[in-house]
C-alpha cells in the first residue's frame, strides 16, 4: 500500500488540563492514485488525522508511512488544501500559484509556464493578473487547488475545501476536482461533513465514530466506466453511511441537548436544496 496508517493514537490537553483522546487505534491503507474521503461526527478527529498525514502534528502512538517512509514532518509529496483558500492578497493569481515554486528556486520562466498550465486545468487562465479580492469564493478555492497541484504532490490532502461555498459552486468544483484527479492520478485524502459529497467524489468513504475517533466502517463506492454513478446507487450509499452514523450522531446530540433528544431517520429525500450530512 502507498499510504499506511498503523495504530494511530492522538490526545490533546483541554482548557481544564485534562487529557482528551481524539484518535484511538486508527488503521487504514490507501492505494496510490485513489480518492478516499472521511466523514464522521464533529470533533471525531477527521482533520487531526489529515494534519498527522501532512506532518503538521505528531501522533502519540503509531506510524504513518508514505511509500514505506515514515512521516515525521511536512514534505513536498504531501500538500494541504484548507477550508479557507489562504491566498496572499497582495499577489496576483499567477504570483500566488508560483510562490511555492519560487521558494524551490525554480527559474522564473519555468515556474510561470508550469503555473499557467495548472491554471488552465482549473479554468482560471483569464484571471492570471487578478487579485484575490476580485475573485469569487469558488475561484479563490480553485487558485488554492492550483497552488497545491503546481507542486506536483503525490498526496493531495483536502480539509473541507468546499464547505463555505454555495451548492451550485460546490457542484462545479466537484466536477473539476474529479477531472483533475483522473488526469493527474494524484492520491486524494478528503475530509468532509457532507455525506453526498463524499459519495459523489470518492472510491472509498471512511466512516468515523464519535470521539475518540475510531473507524466504524469503510464503504466502497464503485462508479460506472464513464465515471458516473446512477442516482439510485448514490442514494443507497448515502443511506448506508447515514445509518452507520445514526448512533454516533445521537451520542453527540445527547451530550449537547440532553437525553430527551432522539435522532431518527427512515428515508433520505433528495432535492436541490439538500446538504447531506452538513450537521455531522
Amino acid at each position: 500500500m502507498y499510504l499506511t496508517i498503523d495504530g494511530i493514537q492522538k490526545s490533546f490537553i483541554n482548557d481544564k488540563k485534562e487529557n482528551l483522546k481524539v484518535l484511538d487505534d486508527i488503521n487504514l491503507e490507501v492505494e496510490k492514485g485513489s480518492f478516499v474521503s472521511i466523514v464522521g461526527p464533529s470533533g471525531c478527529g477527521k482533520s487531526t488525522l489529515l494534519y498527522l498525514i501532512a506532518g503538521l502534528d505528531q501522533a502519540d502512538k503509531g506510524d504513518i508511512r508514505v511509500a514505506g517512509n515514515k512521516v515525521s514532518k511536512p514534505g513536498p509529496e504531501r500538500v494541504v488544501v484548507f477550508q479557507e483558500a489562504g491566498l496572499f492578497p497582495w499577489l496576483t493569481v499567477l504570483e500566488n500559484v508560483t510562490y511555492g515554486l519560487q521558494i524551490k528556486k525554480m527559474p522564473k520562466g519555468e515556474a510561470k509556464a508550469k503555473a499557467l498550465e495548472v491554471l488552465k486545468m482549473v479554468h482560471l487562465s483569464k484571471y492570471v493578473d487578478a487579485y484575490p479580492h476580485q475573485l469569487s469564493g469558488g475561484m479563490k478555492q480553485r487558485v488554492a487547488i492550483a497552488r497545491a497541484l503546481v507542486m506536483e504532490p503525490d498526496i493531495l490532502l483536502m480539509d473541507e475545501p468546499f464547505s463555505a461555498l454555495d451548492e451550485q459552486t460546490r457542484m462545479v468544483l466537484h466536477k473539476e476536482l474529479l477531472e483533475i484527479w483522473r488526469k493527474t492520478k494524484v492520491t486524494i485524502f478528503f475530509v468532509t461533513h457532507n455525506i453526498r459529497e463524499a459519495v459523489l467524489l470518492s472510491q472509498q468513504v471512511v466512516v468515523f465514530g464519535t470521539r475518540p475517533g475510531r473507524i466504524k466502517e469503510i464503504v466502497s463506492v464503485k462508479t460506472m466506466k464513464d465515471g458516473v454513478m446512477p442516482d439510485s446507487v448514490t442514494l443507497s450509499k448515502e443511506q448506508k453511511i447515514l445509518s452507520i452514523l445514526q448512533e454516533e450522531i445521537e451520542k453527540v446530540l445527547k451530550e449537547e441537548m440532553g437525553d430527551d433528544y432522539s435522532f431518527k431517520t427512515n428515508h433520505i429525500h433528495r432535492d436541490d436544496s439538500d446538504n447531506m450530512g452538513s450537521h455531522i
